[in-house]
């Protein structure tokens, strides 16, 4: 509202009678009343303020104005002119001049006062004023603005986030930070007159270490004012500032190494990530693959993201120890990789068709069965050319007689059937004169050969038939007693050795 001046003779008597100053004449109309009754008022910025005022039907012939103010400083509000934002609130009544005020602002704050003038010599004369209605005028702050860091923060990282409001009055302002409903302790909180006299800001700030746990968490700021009949609230939900990374393992089905020319099938499973946008591309040896197939994000009951990507090779001998990799790109980071390598089992020729593998088995276990087979055959061959050859040796036996000795010069022999011992005499025969023999040495022994038929066991009387071999230094075992050679055929031969003791 412009302020307008009022007259000199007007403003002389305002300067020199007080509020209350009935003024020049009120006392020719003693029943004319006045009445301001309202107190302090306060009213919200932006609000319509009602000022009211009635006067009685009897009083002098002038004009009912309202006043801010009072002194030199004072301002005309309403002079029943059009004023802005200034109507009547019952347009020509007499008596009632309550007045409204639209969109209050916070220079509207004062004292305003209901005066009523006289028409005098010298213009208008103040005639009587009301007490005056103090005017308080608070400002409710703006909404709440919350705003957390230009760029995506880890898990781990400590994020900054801001609460701002303008528009408070009075000063009087109370900030509080909740992080899923549990205060947290802001860091530095402003505030700041935007003019002198004026309205208010208001400015908060928190730090919050973030978990990957904060994907549904949320930070709300809450502002108390006395314009305010609940607090401010205005909430930021955590997962717009959290990045979290994916973890990649790469697995080969079926694993191990596998044959040639089978599939194997490499996944790549990539977990634990948010928000849920990835790109996954495959490298064969750091190469780029136009293959794999990727399923869409699922979400987990903590709110993260994970998904599965797959591609399948033919494990040719070529391809042996290549490498696959699963490259992964989240939120314009590094690249995060994982490899597995394909192990080929390279068979040897011998092993290439399983079928002709069970078949060389069995010809080997054949072949191994003949040539043992042969060998027992040959050794059994050998064995009965070894015994033939000694039976055929065996064509004499020959007794042993060792003659016991007596106290005289002739010694007797005698034939003790225990002390018999055959042996085979494979040396050329000889024939001797039984008295050289007799002629040896007392100390020496000798071997009687004596030559029989296989059907008599009695040595034959034929000189001829005898051979003698000296048996000097010769040490017989004894052997145990065993029967008499078997009759042999006609042409065949033994001899029995018989010890004899002189």
């Amino acid at each position: 509202m412009e302020p307008r001046p009022p007259a000199w003779p007007l403003l002389c008597l305002l300067l020199l009678c007080p509020p209350s100053c009935p003024g020049v004449g009120a006392q020719k109309y003693p029943d004319f009343k006045l009445q301001q009754p309202q107190g302090p008022v306060v009213v919200i910025k932006g609000e319509i303020l009602t000022l009211n005022c009635t006067v009685s039907a009897l009083g002098p012939v002038g004009t009912v104005k309202w006043l801010k103010g009072w002194g030199s400083s004072n301002q005309t509000i309403y002079d029943q002119k059009v004023f802005p934002r200034v109507m009547r609130a019952i347009n020509g009544s007499g008596i009632d001049f309550t007045i409204h005020i639209r969109d209050v602002r916070l220079e509207d704050a004062g004292t305003y006062y209901c005066v009523k003038f006289r028409k005098g010599i010298f213009g208008d004369e103040l005639f009587k004023s009301g007490g005056g209605t103090e005017v308080l005028v608070h400002a409710r702050p703006s909404k709440l603005a919350v705003s957390g860091p230009s760029h995506r923060a880890a898990p781990g990282q400590s994020v900054s986030f801001t609460c701002s409001a303008g528009g408070f009055f009075p000063r009087d302002i109370q900030v509080q930070w909740l992080k899923n409903n549990v205060p947290v302790q802001a860091v530095l909180s402003h505030i700041t007159s935007e003019q002198s006299n004026s309205s208010y800001n208001m400015s908060s700030t928190v730090q919050v270490t973030l978990t990957k746990d904060d994907v549904r968490s949320q930070l709300t700021c809450q502002v108390q004012h006395s314009t305010l009949a609940a607090p401010l609230r205005r909430t930021y939900a955590l997962g717009q500032a959290l990045r979290v990374p994916p973890s990649v393992s790469v697995v080969a089905a079926p694993p191990g190494a596998v044959e040639v020319n089978k599939t194997v099938t490499f996944s790549c499973r990539v977990q634990g990530f948010y928000p849920g946008a990835v790109n996954v591309t495959w490298l064969e040896n750091g190469m780029g693959m136009n293959a794999g197939s990727t399923t869409q994000p699922a979400e987990t009951p903590q709110g993260l993201f994970e998904l599965n990507s797959t591609v399948t090779v033919q494990a040719v001998e070529e391809k042996r120890g290549s490498s696959f990799t699963c490259r992964v790109v989240h939120e314009d980071q590094e690249p995060i990789s994982s490899t597995g390598t394909m192990l080929v089992a390279v068979p040897t020729p011998e092993k290439i068709d399983s079928s002709s593998i069970g078949d060389s088995k069995s010809l080997i276990y054949v072949v191994v069965g003949v040539v043992c087979t042969v060998l027992a055959l040959l050794v059994i061959a050998v064995l009965y050319l070894i015994r033939t050859k000694q039976s055929k040796g065996k064509d004499k036996e020959t007794v042993l007689h060792e003659p016991e000795k007596s106290s005289g010069a002739t010694t007797t022999q005698e034939s003790d059937p225990n002390n018999l011992t055959y042996a085979d005499l494979n040396f050329a025969k000889e024939k001797k004169s039984i008295r050289r023999i007799v002629e040896l040495s007392q100390q020496s022994e000798y071997a009687c050969i004596q030559g029989s038929n296989s059907s008599s066991s009695q040595p034959a009387a034929s000189s001829d038939n005898l051979t003698y071999a000296d048996l000097d230094m010769v040490h017989l075992s004894k052997a145990p007693r065993r029967p008499a050679p078997r009759p042999e055929e006609s042409s065949s031969e033994y001899a029995s050795v018989q010890i004899q003791r002189q």
